[in-house]
């Protein structure tokens, strides 16, 4: 008798695995009728008419005494007017390491880079109220980003400025 409910339920299992699988025909017959259905419902194509282009006078502006600073090596430069606080005098190019609102904590790093053989300078932002630590500066873009990229690695985020006069 267990025999028999055995040889059943197998019999039962196999059916069941057996008349669940789909075969490729199936598919292929779905995919032509989506495919016929959709030429069917294809919507009408408007014709557009052409683009006029409207061209803006230029506007002419006096120039400016500002010194443009050419980004052809992609070396992101920040621009800021600052002023020297306690060092030995700015290049053109300079190389951030650090920037801080209390003037103690740009003291201390200017400390830790002369320690470390660097000319470290402070200068201040007036307008955003912030110390900048410099490293090293510049009077070309060139030195300046090979110098930036050799801090970097011992000064995260160590970026670029141009002073701005």
């Amino acid at each position: 008798m267990k025999k028999y409910l055995v040889v059943c339920a197998g019999l039962c299992a196999a059916m069941a695995f057996t008349s669940c699988k789909s075969s490729e025909s199936a598919y292929k017959q779905a995919y032509l009728k989506a495919k016929q259905q959709e030429e069917v419902q294809q919507p009408v194509v408007q014709t557009q008419q052409p683009e006029t282009n409207v061209v803006v006078p230029l506007e002419e502006k006096p120039v400016t005494q500002t010194q443009v600073v050419d980004n052809t090596d992609n070396v992101k430069v920040t621009q800021e007017r600052v002023s020297l606080v306690s060092g030995n005098g700015l290049k053109n190019f300079s190389v951030v390491v650090g920037a801080f609102q209390s003037k103690a904590n740009a003291d201390g790093l200017q400390q830790q880079l002369i320690n470390a053989g660097y000319n470290a300078q402070i200068v201040k932002n007036e307008e955003r109220n912030m110390y900048r630590v410099i490293a090293t500066t510049f009077d070309t873009k060139e030195e300046a980003a090979a110098s930036r990229n050799d801090l970097i690695t011992k000064y995260a985020g160590a970026w670029l400025l141009y002073n701005v006069r």
